[in-house]
């Protein structure tokens, strides 16, 4: 059934206090997709950041980040005062400045923790922590361990606490529960914001698309609770690291530095580990987006001592044999394969067995000197079509990067002479294509430029900062935006 719906990250929501949260912004949001015709909303992975800010490097595959807590809800339940969190007054659209929050969101979601243990009902509380003990009992001790130690990254820590050993952990958690127990009321918070959240966008009629990262950080709780399923040494260093090999976007590769998973081991377990990461993030999602989907069917060994990308090999990965055991437990699942990248004929093979839908950036598609899978002729049905992603530019910028000749030949293809339609034709353009879905980032129909980029893949600060104007999302948008989803049956 044919759909189309928008890019937008929570953090990039407006909000008066520093940063987008799961409150009445978030309701707007959907609201203005309802009034556009919109049927999905896509996020990026929502877990707790960590250095550089990215989301798709976080302390857990499974928690929420506790920075979209919404501090006015817990205003209302009276878990805090105005009074406290006007520190992090701002201008509602400002960019975001991560290092102020750090600072002072924590110490002000303490003070509605410390609220809360006054309170006399805890069953819901209770329940939550039952319901999640697979993942939430290693992260909460992980993250009170990491206030503790100044050192940071885990592998840092006291030898004892690094190994888990059981009567160090034993003795941190008598000494810590408290601190162990704030946590575990973050992601209390968190879930029960968010799950309000998508259940409004689900009673509007709105599909809530999420990113998942293939990878984790080696500083997360998942590495930490569970090192035999990652290829570490002796001392739980990594052996080989994830990356991409050199191209014409970066002559030495990307060095993305997350272990590997030890998939020899996954499988003996009945890939557990990865069922559940699944199984968790479509109770969060309605549709799960797998990023760097490729790297199931082969993925790329880069030596940990390494400084580049340069020396990687490519190791095969567990192909059909993981996600016949996900379609086994799990069922006919909503995922959408991100299949940008180096791809093979066994790639394709592998998308073709999963039939779950791929990717098609329409950005890539103009090459002057030869034809490309992205150019909108070459479009299949089963596949999301995107002007580009968080890692590109915005539609009007990218237009301006073009060299002449692929400029000529992108003008040429939409039958264009005025550059100043060329950005909302771009995106028709997507919108008219043969894709089941098609997803625009918000700053494209927009039209912002340079400065509304998410990402710069390989740039290490003043990414993930940018949000949205408020006033931006207004009827005349949301009616233009509707009337050409009507147009093209969306």
């Amino acid at each position: 059934m044919r759909g189309s719906g928008l890019l937008l990250h929570i953090s990039s929501l407006p909000n008066p206090y520093g940063i987008g949260t799961l409150g009445k912004e978030a309701y707007q949001f959907v609201d203005f997709l309802k009034k556009a015709g919109q049927k999905y909303w896509q996020v990026l992975p929502l877990g707790p950041t960590s250095y550089g800010d990215s989301p798709y490097q976080t302390f857990s595959a499974f928690a929420g980040n506790p920075y979209f807590i919404d501090l006015d809800q817990l205003c209302k339940e009276k878990l805090l005062k105005k009074s406290e969190y006007q520190i992090l007054k701002t201008d509602p659209s400002a960019s975001i400045d991560f290092s102020f929050q750090y600072q002072h969101r924590f110490v002000i979601l303490k003070l509605a923790f410390e609220r809360f243990l006054k309170a006399s009902n805890h069953d819901q509380f209770n329940q939550f922590i039952s319901d999640n003990q697979m993942w939430l009992a290693d992260y909460a001790l992980f993250m009170a361990i990491k206030e503790h130690m100044p050192e940071g990254n885990w592998h840092l820590w006291d030898y004892e606490l690094k190994i888990r050993d059981p009567k160090a952990l034993k003795r941190f958690q008598k000494d810590n529960a408290r601190d162990i127990q704030f946590w575990m009321f973050l992601q209390y918070k968190f879930f029960e914001q968010w799950h309000a959240l998508k259940n409004y966008a689900n009673e509007k009629g709105i599909k809530i698309i999420g990113d998942m990262p293939i990878y984790v950080a080696y500083d997360s709780s998942d590495v930490w609770a569970n090192p035999k399923y990652w290829q570490l040494d002796q001392e739980l260093n990594p052996l080989s690291v994830a990356g991409v090999p050199p191209d014409h976007f970066a002559i030495t590769g990307q060095l993305w530095g997350n272990p590997l998973y030890n998939y020899d081991l996954m499988e003996k377990d009945g890939f557990k580990w990865w069922i559940e990461r699944i199984r968790e993030s479509l109770k969060l999602f309605d549709v799960v987006r797998i990023d760097h989907f490729r790297g199931f069917e082969a993925y790329y060994s880069v030596p940990f001592t390494d400084k580049t990308a340069e020396n990687g090999h490519w190791v095969k990965g567990p192909g059909m044999k993981l996600f016949s055991k996900v379609k086994e437990i799990l069922g006919e699942v909503q995922i959408i394969a991100e299949d940008l990248g180096f791809l093979t004929a066994e790639v394709y093979q592998l998308l073709h067995d999963c039939g779950y839908p791929g990717m098609k950036i329409l950005q890539f598609g103009f090459d002057a000197r030869s034809d490309s899978e992205y150019a909108p002729h070459n479009y299949v049905k089963n596949a999301v079509v995107y002007t580009g992603t968080h890692d590109n530019l915005p539609i009007e910028a990218w237009i301006d990067s073009l060299n002449p000749k692929d400029y000529q030949y992108f003008m040429d293809y939409l039958h264009l002479n005025d550059r100043k339609k060329a950005g909302f034709t771009a995106i028709l353009e997507c919108l008219k294509s043969v894709c089941e879905i098609a997803i625009i980032p918000m700053q494209d129909y927009l039209a912002l430029k340079g400065e509304a980029r998410m990402n710069r893949p390989s740039f290490l600060g003043g990414n993930w900062i940018w949000r949205v104007q408020k006033a931006a999302m207004n009827e005349q948008l949301a009616k233009k935006i509707n009337y050409w989803v009507k147009v093209y049956r969306r």
